[in-house]
């Protein structure tokens, strides 16, 4: 181990195999190492004995739920967005060929007590059962002027420059409710809470945009899509990429003490007596604990269920976001649920997850209005981890740390800090597109995606 790396990666979470697969193609000598003996750190996947262990203490699960290797349950689960950033990496650095990929079934809101479908087009609009004939009308239009934009095309714009005009101020040129705001603003645009409105309507447009082109992409029910065998592939696959480019993992290394010299810069990894010498250390922020600090908590549920989520047109793999107030709260709730169309269940098992980010002492109840949509549960388990992001200065001391897994159930926001980080470490912009370029545009990249390791349903 007493060689000097350019970098050393800390934990073998989905964000540190992404950047350690990313900077090995770079041509950069990387070591990856982590304390645990098996992959995927906090986004890891779990068998039926390993969850019951987790939760319940035991190693021997009921007979009546499965056999424990049918069972691939993500500790993080999220749905990729099928024309996202994360999609566009994994076509870049061609680890599709580790995976295989499957349309999600639905994609559904709450509103006013009840689940509705998202309507992504002015014709979906049309259709939906959320808006009344007269908010209808308004909301194709808006849908509309969304599709037709292009942010290089001014005719296209309506004399606004949506870099000044704020979100509240395009959706108020429209006259539409709040109702609608709602599930635009979080259900399609996936904002995480009502802050947008006040910030340039540009970000929230081409969030809309991705959604609307990822629905079309593979003309499923949702613009999702997602592993078979669920996430825990993902870091696997990333670290073989790695490896393929001449990259060291490590698995089960004791404590991984970060070295540092007398100007306060990284300079090594120290593990079992052995010290490896780098310039720069990229970790999660378990390993570092001194350059983090604390900025909220994550609850969530985690159910085996025998039926799929009520209301959902028997969706086998579906995600339902519950807008912040239609809960009267400062955050959006999320549901997740994926089956043994998934791979990640036996036959007739699903799988479903609720999270939010905890408002209160007693986060469990929290999680009660999302509960309550999941019907007839098998088992339940409940946990809460707080998240951290960095409050270092990378060009100070090279050292590059990730922020924890937020409560979405989504990927943009995990692979937005992935390239951001990307840039900081190596000064290069990825692929030439930043977390607000999602729309793609590429032919050759556009043929790759139709033809590319996806699956076709079946039940």
């Amino acid at each position: 181990m007493d060689e000097e790396y350019d970098v050393i990666v800390l934990g073998t979470g989905l964000k540190e195999c992404i950047l350690s697969g990313l900077l090995s193609v770079d041509g950069l000598k990387v070591l990856h190492m982590d304390r645990n003996d098996y992959y995927g750190g906090e986004s890891t996947s779990l068998n039926l004995v390993q969850l019951w262990k987790r939760f319940r203490g035991s190693d021997k699960p009921p007979a009546q739920l499965g056999s424990s290797r049918d069972y691939n349950v993500d500790m993080i689960p999220k749905f990729i967005m099928a024309n996202g950033a994360l999609v566009r990496v994994l076509i870049h650095t061609d680890v599709t060929k580790y995976l295989y990929f499957k349309a999600v079934d639905g994609s559904f809101v709450y509103n006013k007590g009840k689940v509705h479908k998202v309507p992504a087009t002015d014709m979906e609009a049309l259709k939906s059962p959320l808006m009344g004939i007269f908010e209808k009308r308004r909301a194709r239009k808006f849908f509309i002027y969304v599709q037709d934009y292009k942010e290089s095309d001014p005719k296209t714009h309506e004399g606004m420059d949506l870099t000044r005009v704020t979100a509240r101020e395009l959706i108020a040129k429209y006259g539409l409710d709040d109702n609608t705001v709602d599930f635009i603003g979080h259900a399609l645009a996936l904002h995480r809470d009502d802050r947008y409105l006040d910030k340039p309507a540009l970000d929230t447009v081409k969030r809309m945009k991705l959604y609307a082109e990822s629905l079309a992409r593979f003309q499923g029910g949702s613009p999702y899509i997602y592993p078979l065998y669920g996430l825990g592939e993902l870091p696997q696959a990333f670290a073989r990429l790695s490896a393929v480019y001449g990259g060291t993992y490590m698995l089960s290394k004791p404590e991984c003490k970060v070295e540092f010299d007398e100007e306060g810069k990284v300079c090594g990894v120290t593990s079992e007596g052995e010290t490896a010498k780098c310039k720069k250390v990229v970790c999660d922020p378990s390993y570092l604990n001194n350059k983090v600090r604390k900025v909220g908590k994550v609850a969530r549920a985690i159910a085996i269920m025998s039926h799929p989520i009520p209301n959902t047109n028997d969706s086998h793999s579906v995600q339902i976001i519950l807008p912040q107030k239609q809960l009267g709260r400062k955050s959006d709730l999320y549901l997740f649920c994926c089956s043994y169309t998934h791979n990640v269940a036996p036959k007739g098992k699903f799988i479903a997850f609720v999270s939010t980010e905890a408002e209160t002492d007693n986060p469990q109840s929290e999680l009660k209005p999302g509960i309550d949509l999941l019907g007839q549960v098998d088992e339940i388990f409940f946990e809460a981890y707080d998240r951290f992001e960095p409050v270092n200065e990378p060009s100070l001391d090279n050292c590059f740390i990730s922020t924890s897994y937020d409560a979405t159930t989504h990927f943009e926001s995990t692979v937005d800090d992935v390239l951001n980080m990307y840039t900081l470490i190596t000064g290069k912009v990825c692929f030439h597109f930043g977390p607000c370029l999602h729309i793609l545009e590429d032919i050759e990249l556009a043929k790759e995606l139709e033809g590319m390791w996806l699956v076709e349903h079946s039940s």
